[in-house]
């Protein structure tokens, strides 16, 4: 048997034995990623993700870890499920708080858990602690968002698949941007020079800097732009500066920020995470706007990036269609579910498997609006 134990914080369960199981370079599963979101105070019971990290050893040894939270609310997720806490509320059941296995803020695939076991073991063991903590805390449903693991190991486990769709850039092998961009057709190649030569003409140059070149000064500047984007819009931004800082303190090789300026003054800046094989855009801000300032910071530079570092994929962040004609193909994501209640569990059951057709039809309607040639 096996002994399940739970942890209020990732420092509880400390940085050598959390980076010790695992064998994955992804970023956004390290200690160091996940105990600053903690540490800095932007992850707690207090913003709605209360921490409920699981461990589980046998005979002594930890075989799975499992990053967890307690959630009150559906913010920071990009899984939309209001309309499940809304049906909920309306039968008179308590939707919050729900369990969720997710990297807090970040839409990006990749791993959700760390273990010694096989794949498909792995997958059975996660979802039979998610049907065990939500009966031993009384919790209507769990959660896993954006996993990396196979789907047919968490659907035979009782979980429920959903789909979405985000924009994705794969590398082919090229060896420059213009390498890149002789597989687009002729006016959409045009457009795109057309578009990174607009920084020029308005006299902004940009830098790309990681590790030791990456210092806290920089970050400070970013971190301005940064909550711009959500002052501009009457909100106050997810991440605290403190977080930024610990980043940069703790893991710089695995950072790189792009920083635009125009007559020597900083205006606007992106912060991307990358490990071997993939770059994961994330945070972007401005206090000017400059045509086309926001594509070229944020897409055409972390292309520049992944060619010349040879990265097989560039994943850009959440939602934006317009991402389509600059080469990032619609590419399937997918969530899975554990609904407790099993009236509900067969209505939401239905939902998703409509809500697939059409995902999965607009999938292949916005193939036709790809910005490559016929031949390739």
């Amino acid at each position: 048997m096996f002994e399940i134990s739970t942890h209020p914080s990732i420092a509880d369960i400390g940085q050598e034995r959390w980076n010790d199981l695992s064998m994955l370079d992804f970023p956004l599963m390290r200690d160091e990623f996940l105990e600053a979101l903690e540490s800095s105070g932007s992850v707690s019971a207090d913003t709605g993700w209360q921490p409920l990290h699981v461990e589980i050893k046998r005979d002594g040894k930890t075989e799975l870890l499992l990053p967890l939270y307690l959630k009150y609310h559906s913010w920071g997720e990009y899984v939309f499920d209001w309309s499940w806490a809304e049906a909920f509320e309306r039968a008179g059941k308590q939707y919050y708080p729900k369990l969720l296995n997710a990297i807090p803020f970040t839409p990006a695939t990749g791993a959700r858990w760390l273990s010694v076991l096989d794949e498909e073991k792995s997958a059975s063991l996660v979802a039979e602690i998610l049907r065990k903590l939500c009966q031993e805390y009384k919790l209507e449903s769990a959660h896993i968002l954006f996993p990396k693991a196979q789907a047919a190991d968490l659907c035979d486990a009782g979980m429920m698949q959903r789909q979405g769709c985000q924009y994705h850039w794969f590398n082919q092998g090229f060896e420059s941007f213009d390498d890149f961009l002789a597989t687009f057709n002729a006016r959409k190649r045009k457009d795109v020079r057309k578009e990174r030569r607009k920084s020029i003409e308005q006299g902004i140059e940009f830098e790309q800097l990681t590790g030791k070149d990456l210092k806290l000064e920089h970050i400070d500047r970013f971190y301005d732009f940064y909550v711009m984007t959500y002052l501009v819009r009457g909100q106050q931004p997810y991440l605290s500066k403190g977080f930024f800082h610990k980043l940069v303190e703790r893991m710089p090789e695995q950072l790189l920020l792009v920083l635009a300026h125009r007559d020597h003054e900083y205006v606007a800046g992106a912060l991307s995470f990358y490990d071997s094989e993939t770059l994961y855009g994330r945070y972007w801000g401005c206090t000017e706007e400059f045509d086309s300032l926001h594509f070229e910071t944020c897409y055409y530079q972390g292309l520049d990036f992944c060619i010349n570092n040879k990265l097989a994929r560039f994943d850009p962040g959440a939602q934006g269609e317009h991402k389509i004609k600059r080469g990032f193909i619609p590419t399937p994501t997918h969530s899975y579910h554990y609904i407790k209640d099993s009236r509900f569990r067969a209505a939401i059951d239905d939902f998703l498997l409509q809500e697939q057709r059409v995902v999965e039809q607009r999938i292949t309607q916005l193939q036709n609006h790809l910005p490559f040639r016929q031949d390739n």
